[in-house]
């Protein structure tokens, strides 16, 4: 009524009320009555605001990528913010008088697009893809230090890049790449698994013939060990021999010296009974042969007797008509008795 008006704020709201060009009120969230004609109000946001971007950028080896993210900031300085832009309210359509708060947004997202561009002009296309939490951290800390946003009056709360994307042949591109390299590293793999495996076949069959040789030359000592002792045995056999034969020769020399002895004493009694018997052949020498005859039948046996008086007959064979032999004679010259023997000799010369 008459131009007197009430009006109430937001606590989200910095209310600076201007009268006659002066400001005579300012805070948070300010409620009072105003007269229109003399007075205007400048409303500044305190919360945060969160501003989305996403613009193109050429890398250090002249590749476009796509660069999406959020950026997060807040005004912390009412005053200078005010006087750059115009935040002046409408208190009637409740809407700003000009674009001004619009364009701030615009403005840091301008002023974060120049330093995305500084750092992606130094990498290639390959490290940029991956550098996304690096270069949100170097551009939040170059915003913190830049001039243009301490004159606006605001502070960088965060600054986000969501993805840093080629352009799509480029992507096929790196996908094809990317591919082919793990396709390479596929076969590299499997090769490696393949020589692993061949390798461990060769260390396996390594150990085989080691063993192998370890058991042949097990072996060869065993045999040497058993040829050793055989060898040992032989010897001692061979010192068995050697004795025995030293034992057989002094052997054999004792009985060589013991038949010597013995044909030594054969050759002395042999000289004894020739010298015995030459001494009676000299004594007999002048006996008559009869006599001789005689001293030798003494003590005979009957049937050398007879065998003699055999003799005598086939001597005188041409004296006797006819000799007669009865069988009893002839039966003890068999069975070798003396006493039939005799008998019959007797009864023979009777006839």
């Amino acid at each position: 009524m008459f131009g007197f008006r009430f009006v109430k704020f937001q606590p989200s709201d910095y209310v600076l009320k201007v009268k006659n060009g002066k400001v005579v009120r300012e805070g948070v969230g300010l409620s009072f009555h105003y007269y229109a004609p003399t007075t205007s109000v400048v409303v500044v946001p305190v919360s945060s605001i969160d501003v989305p971007f996403m613009f193109e950028e050429i890398t250090n080896d002249y590749q476009t990528v796509t660069v999406q993210g959020q950026l997060t900031y807040r005004i912390v300085d009412y005053r200078k913010t005010t006087q750059i832009l115009n935040y002046t309210y409408n208190l009637r359509k409740n809407t700003y008088l000009s674009d001004d708060p619009g364009r701030l947004a615009q403005r840091v997202i301008n002023i974060a697009k120049v330093l995305t561009k500084k750092q992606l002009e130094q990498m290639p296309l390959r490290e940029a893809i991956k550098s996304s939490e690096r270069l949100a951290k170097t551009i939040t800390q170059e915003t913190g230090r830049n001039e243009e946003i301490e004159k606006l009056g605001i502070e960088l709360m965060g600054l986000s890049i969501l993805a840093i994307v080629p352009n799509k042949e480029t992507l096929r591109a790196l996908e094809a790449q990317a591919r082919e390299e793990i396709l390479r590293s596929a076969d590299n793999a499997l090769y490696e698994r393949r020589n692993a495996s061949i390798e461990q076949e060769r260390r396996v069959k390594e150990n085989e013939l080691n063993t192998e040789i370890a058991v042949e030359t097990k072996k060869k000592q065993i045999r040497e060990t058993q040829l050793d002792a055989e060898r040992s045995v032989k010897q001692k056999q061979n010192a068995m021999m050697e004795e025995q034969l030293s034992f057989d020769t002094a052997l054999e020399e004792k009985k060589q010296e013991l038949i010597g002895l013995t044909v030594a004493n054969q050759r002395a009694e042999a000289d004894a009974k020739a010298y015995e018997l030459s001494a009676v052949m000299n004594s007999l020498q002048g006996v008559a042969p009869g006599v001789l005859q005689a001293l030798t039948n003494v003590g005979m046996k009957p049937d050398k007797l007879i065998a003699i008086a055999f003799q005598e007959l086939a001597e005188n064979a041409g004296k006797i008509g006819q000799l007669n032999i009865s069988p009893d004679l002839l039966q003890g010259l068999m069975g070798g008795s003396a006493g039939n023997g005799g008998n019959a000799a007797r009864g023979g010369g009777g006839r």
